[in-house]
């Protein structure tokens, strides 16, 4: 899905962010410009000084769940396998899409078939969770940016029988964040948490940090308003991230309350910019934006993938990470930024030895 220079890059292991950084805004930013094609190294606290008064900054308060628990995964024969299931979305009927990895010995986690259809897992802490279907997801996304044909996911995520109601708490009480290989050691869930975080009626909380908001501090966000900045709310409850290569993310719930579609369309008749905090914050606003770009009040589900056929309606700017070559999320950077911009950006943080993944340095792309 990534195409041109893009598609040939690749990300040495070493630029990974293996641990947070000593302050949460000690991370680097690198802004790209759509209309003058410049692109600038600046360090993320001056972030108040690249936006202006009547741009709206739209972030994602879903909190971050303990999304990892251990488990054993019994079988009629032979001996149960020590395995870590990652709660990734829970679905309105009750039950859960997860994903079953294996422990590698340091302390993370690979990839493993879930099944068979019907194989069970005792959780730590007790309880039982059947693994009932592999989790059906679109295919390629057409040139609306909805859904291709649904196909099944070759058994690593799944759709559970009906799992115990107090799932949530249970996570909070025997869980741990979700963390992968590059990553040093554990951290505590604090550390995954952004200045955004909100406890929801809307759900749960996220698999996984919606990261983009992670090096904002309450200074910053002051700082911000102070200069006449807006900051708008969204929720989106996000799925698991280790999602296989040009993999599109599946149906994940969310909210646009009715003040932050206010604010974004006032602001944009105001010829104000929405820039949005992360992917995550983007498919929200989107899914609740009209053909011309107005935006509702709206809740739900969305499937959305944002293309460039697509584009995008409602949002002018991101703020995010940076991604994976074969990532998913390079078709939504490509639709606010194009692929010539893109191209420098990632070019320069190559170059610049920026650091990636959630602990990683971040991108500003702007009209």
């Amino acid at each position: 899905m990534a195409s041109g220079g893009l598609a040939r890059l690749r990300v040495p292991a070493a630029l990974a962010a293996s641990a947070p950084p000593a302050r949460r805004d000690g991370v680097r930013l690198l802004v790209g410009e759509r209309a003058s094609g410049e692109v600038g190294h600046h360090a993320f606290r001056e972030l108040p000084s690249l936006l202006r008064a009547g741009d709206v900054l739209v972030v994602n308060t879903s909190r971050t769940l303990p999304a990892a628990l251990d488990g054993r995964l019994l079988s009629g024969s032979g001996r149960p396998e020590a395995v870590v299931v990652h709660f990734s979305t829970l679905r309105d009927d009750g039950r859960w899409v997860v994903e079953v990895r294996s422990p590698d010995g340091s302390g993370s986690t690979v990839p493993r078939d879930g099944g068979p259809a019907g194989a069970v897992v005792e959780l730590a802490g007790g309880g039982l969770l059947e693994l009932a279907e592999p989790l059906a997801r679109p295919g390629r996304p057409g040139k609306g940016g909805g859904s291709g044909r649904r196909r099944p996911c070759r058994g690593r995520l799944w759709v559970t029988a009906a799992a115990p109601a107090d799932m949530p708490r249970r996570l909070r009480r025997h869980g741990r964040p979700i963390r992968y290989g590059y990553t040093d050691a554990d951290q505590p869930l604090s550390a995954y948490q952004t200045v955004f975080s909100a406890r929801s009626a809307d759900g749960p909380g996220s698999a996984e940090m919606p990261s983009a908001g992670r090096p904002f501090t309450a200074a910053l966000v002051t700082e911000l308003v102070t200069r006449g900045v807006q900051v708008a709310p969204v929720v989106l409850h996000t799925g698991v991230a280790s999602a296989e290569a040009h993999e599109p993310p599946y149906p994940e719930p969310y909210a646009v309350p009715a003040a932050t579609a206010r604010q974004v369309n006032a602001a944009r008749a105001a010829g104000g910019r929405v820039v949005a905090v992360g992917t995550t914050a983007v498919r929200a606003l989107e899914s609740a934006a009209g053909r011309r770009g107005e935006v509702r009040a709206a809740r739900g589900w969305t499937d959305l993938v944002v293309t460039p056929e697509r584009g995008v309606r409602a949002v002018d700017g991101l703020l995010t990470g940076l991604h994976e070559p074969a990532a998913s999320h390079l078709l939504m950077l490509r639709a606010v930024a194009g692929e010539p911009l893109l191209e420098r950006v990632y070019a320069l943080a190559l170059r610049g030895r920026y650091r990636w993944h959630e602990f990683g340095d971040v991108n500003l792309l702007l009209p």
